[in-house]
């Protein structure tokens, strides 16, 4: 386990129950394991609190959310403003107990109360004894700091199928959301039929998937979010069938994703997007750049589509590298490789 070592100690913000850090080094919470500092760093105790700090910060404060730190790059230059760290803070995972014969069915005219800690599912009315084992679908809400593969396990202990190549995403819930996450065949807002989300003003809103555009690994809001929110949590919709198979499914994917990516060195998961028809990693390849290396940033030789950090790699090495790659595609084959990873902060 990487220990951070900071400039100061964490301190409380008056009004809420939190951790406040300052000069955080962000290489501590990405899974690059490289970076700057940011200027503030906070981990709630939960959406209550969560919502209370969002209140005390100034209308012009960068707000930046985090989670594993996956598919994310912090210049050795520092990240300015506020970063909200979700991952092991908003964790809570539920089995809704309603009925519903229909995974679109929703109702957004009421929302939850501020600061619930899981709001409840507002689709069709349970059944009697409140029982929905009569339902060929089922219903869990996850909050955004929940890593994805624990969703895909928790589906499979309640018999439900279908959430299993969430084992395959390296991150949380919230980063799943927010560029819709995706691996063998299946990606995340399939399921989805409800999202909640905060804006900077700490306010909760219960959102529909209409309210968004949806596409390959891209998320962005519709014309009626005026104010910028995050994901703070999602209700997903699958079917029920054999758990005990999706937990042998979810073994041989996990063995299939040791096998073939470099998952024992420090990596953000996929750097780019596959272009229609073809494969990154292929096209990659093509370029002769496996192997490619830059200080202490290699372009992996197990898949080319990672870039690994063989230890002490700046940002300015794997953005070089990044860089390198995405020239070097274009010239030979006329594509502009897309990143998967987001680029953030500022260059030494």
């Amino acid at each position: 386990m990487i220990v951070a070592e900071y400039l100061d100690p964490p301190r409380k913000v008056p009004g809420t129950q939190g951790e406040l850090l300052l000069n955080a080094d962000m290489s501590c919470y990405t899974s690059w394991r490289a970076g700057g500092k940011a200027d503030r760093l906070y981990t709630p105790v939960d959406l209550a609190d969560l919502c209370a700090f969002l209140k005390t910060l100034d209308k012009d404060e960068p707000v930046h959310f985090i989670g594993l730190g996956s598919n994310l790059l912090v210049r050795d230059g520092g990240l300015r403003g506020t970063v909200i760290h979700l991952h092991g803070a908003l964790r809570r995972i539920d089995l809704e107990q309603r009925r519903t014969n229909n995974p679109h069915a929703r109702n957004n005219s009421s929302l939850p109360p501020e600061g619930a800690q899981c709001p409840p599912w507002d689709g069709p009315a349970a059944d009697s004894n409140g029982s929905d084992a009569a339902s060929p679908f089922g219903v869990i809400y996850a909050e955004a700091g929940v890593a994805s593969p624990k969703v895909a396990r928790f589906a499979a202990s309640q018999n439900l199928v279908g959430a299993e190549f969430l084992a395959g995403i390296p991150g949380t819930v919230g980063g799943a959301l927010a560029m819709n996450a995706g691996c063998y065949g299946h990606e995340t807002w399939e399921f989805v039929t409800q999202v909640l989300t905060v804006d900077r003003l700490g306010q909760i809103h219960r959102r529909s998937p209409k309210e968004y555009r949806v596409s390959y690994r891209h998320v962005e809001p519709g014309e009626e979010i005026v104010r910028q929110e995050w994901f703070v949590g999602a209700w997903f919709t699958f079917p029920r069938g054999d758990g005990e198979k999706a937990r042998v499914d979810i073994k041989q994917l996990l063995e299939k994703r040791i096998a073939s990516q470099p998952l024992s060195l420090p990596n953000a998961g996929s750097i780019f997007r596959n272009p229609p028809g073809d494969f990154a990693a292929r096209l990659i390849e093509a370029c002769t750049l496996k192997g490619e290396k830059r200080g202490g940033a290699q372009i992996s030789e197990k898949h080319a589509n990672f870039i690994v950090n063989l230890g002490g790699a700046s940002a300015a090495d794997i953005e070089h590298l990044i860089d390198k790659i995405q020239a070097q595609v274009e010239a030979k084959f006329g594509i502009k490789l897309v990143r998967e990873v987001r680029i953030v902060g500022e260059k030494l």
